[in-house]
């Protein structure tokens, strides 16, 4: 059986055990777009373990195999590609992560390529654990941002008091029925987010009951393009912490 090999970088979205000893990691990569991984003969609890590396959101760059006969790609070295600081021992900024890699194992099918996706994620990591103020904000400003890459992010000028259409992503002066649309109020918030540099979240100034609803207001318009939102566990601990 010939095998291909090739190198690539990828995000942690998850694992699952398989067998004994095997482990299926999914990624999000910059060649494959979302790809599941076997890795066999890996123990959890080995000194020096791999599976260190394969946390929600962590970055690698690693070589994987493939060849037509396999359902699956193998996953052959891999180390850290981003060196986290921060984010595996703040359990504010862990949440967000968890949060992100559910987002986006949910949202993302395999061997989807986003344009642009991949690089927004692996930035998102990066700045994440960057962070020192507003991060409370993060999840926010990551799914307003995100929707850019999904392909449903609003797609004209903004204006004060404006109300977003959710079905066209289009602000409006107009009023909406509530279904279909995201208040003044939250719609300014996301014309915030999607213009904030990630750097300077701790300037958006929000407190509890502003976020909760804004999160409200974000599941719904990406309800409305993927019903896959809903089934995010990972949002009611956002809601309680945040």
């Amino acid at each position: 059986m010939a095998l291909k090999s090739y190198k690539a970088r990828g995000i942690v979205l998850g694992t699952l055990k398989y067998g004994e000893k095997g482990v299926v990691v999914h990624m999000l990569t910059d060649v494959c777009g979302r790809q599941s991984y076997m890795i066999q003969g890996i123990r959890p609890t080995a000194k020096g373990s791999k599976m260190a590396l394969f946390q929600p959101m962590f970055a690698v760059e690693f070589e994987g195999l493939t060849s037509t006969k396999m359902s699956m790609h193998r996953l052959k070295d891999a180390v850290s590609g981003i060196v986290l600081q921060s984010t595996p021992f703040d359990v504010r900024k862990s949440t967000m992560a968890l949060f992100m890699a559910e987002v986006l194992y949910r949202l993302v099918k395999d061997n989807e390529h986003g344009e642009g996706l991949f690089d927004f994620v692996w930035g998102c990591v990066a700045a994440l654990d960057a962070l020192e103020e507003g991060i409370a904000n993060f999840h926010l400003w990551f799914l307003a941002n995100l929707s850019r890459p999904l392909g449903f992010s609003p797609d004209n000028e903004y204006s004060d008091g404006a109300w977003l259409d959710i079905r066209d992503g289009h602000f409006t002066p107009h009023p909406l029925i509530p279904s279909v649309a995201l208040t003044p109020e939250n719609a300014r918030i996301l014309h915030d987010m999607l213009e904030c540099d990630v750097r300077y979240l701790g300037e958006i100034g929000l407190n509890r009951t502003e976020r909760v609803e804004f999160l409200e207001a974000m599941l719904k318009y990406y309800s409305y393009h993927l019903d896959s939102i809903r089934s995010v566990e990972s949002i009611r601990v956002l809601k309680e912490v945040f």
